[in-house]
């Protein structure tokens, strides 16, 4: 008969095979997991960055919507600005002449006699005080149509820049002020009220819910745009914190969607 050495011992052996054969399975399956959990990363990055992709094409497509509406947009203060340049080149030919005698009379070309016969018949060709003016007012003017280009630019290029999907502590506010200044051409021809109330800062991505609200915007307008000439054109921007939570609504006078948009399974 076995003694209860030989015993022990093969009952040793079997839970010593045991247990490597557990270890060898958890290690295994260990293995397996790591490898799934790395494809996992791999495939959310991809995703991210499909998303990523989506989100550019579908601001292309949408500045593909406004290109019209800002080229106008751009096109009215620079058409003044280069007629206020033309006024200042034609001008500018008085200030050469008035240059100039004063160059010929501190050179002593010129006598003060000559210098007040001549100054006499420019002025009345041009009212010196009058060109001082107008001059100041061309610049004035020019300057304003730049500033407006610029901004027109700044906005369109913050909306078309690739963006992360990083968030940030802002007022959402400013992501919809930024919306309704890119589309002020396009939607010129509606009464645009809004109503902005004091929310409290919150993390969120302000480039997403600048587009969120372009496109929101574009199919108001369009909606907008079946509406008979009698009939003012009216989109409500509300911007409000009810109840701890902040809300972002845009209302529409326009045709609404039909009852197959509503439910297309009817």
């Amino acid at each position: 008969m076995p003694s209860n050495n030989d015993e022990y011992k093969q009952a040793y052996l079997r839970e010593r095979a045991a247990r490597i054969q557990a270890e060898q399975l958890i290690e295994d399956k260990s293995r397996v997991l790591f490898a799934l959990n790395e494809e996992l990363v791999k495939k959310v990055a991809d995703f991210e960055h499909q998303q990523q992709l989506f989100i550019q094409a579908e601001k292309m497509a949408t500045l593909g919507t406004l290109s019209a509406g800002i080229a106008h947009e751009i096109n009215n203060p620079l058409a003044y600005a280069m007629s206020n340049l033309e006024c200042l080149q034609s001008t500018r030919l008085t200030v050469d002449k008035l240059l100039l005698l004063n160059e010929r009379f501190t050179s002593g070309k010129l006598s003060a006699a000559q210098l007040k016969d001549t100054l006499l018949q420019l002025q009345k060709a041009q009212s010196f005080t009058a060109m001082s003016n107008e001059i100041q007012e061309l610049v004035e003017d020019s300057r304003e149509g730049l500033r407006r280009i610029n901004a027109i630019v700044r906005n369109l290029l913050n909306f078309a820049r690739p963006k992360d999907n990083e968030k940030q502590l802002a007022d959402m506010t400013d992501a919809v002020k930024n919306a309704i200044k890119l589309l002020s051409n396009q939607l010129s021809k509606c009464e645009v009220v809004c109503h902005y109330q004091p929310i409290p800062m919150a993390w969120c991505n302000l480039a997403a819910i600048n587009q969120v609200m372009v496109n929101l915007l574009i199919n108001a307008k369009h909606a907008c745009d079946e509406l008979s000439d009698d009939i003012q054109a009216k989109i409500t921007v509300t911007v409000a914190f009810i109840e701890q939570q902040i809300c972002i609504t845009v209302c529409d006078n326009g045709c609404g969607m039909s009852e197959h948009l509503r439910d297309p399974q009817k």
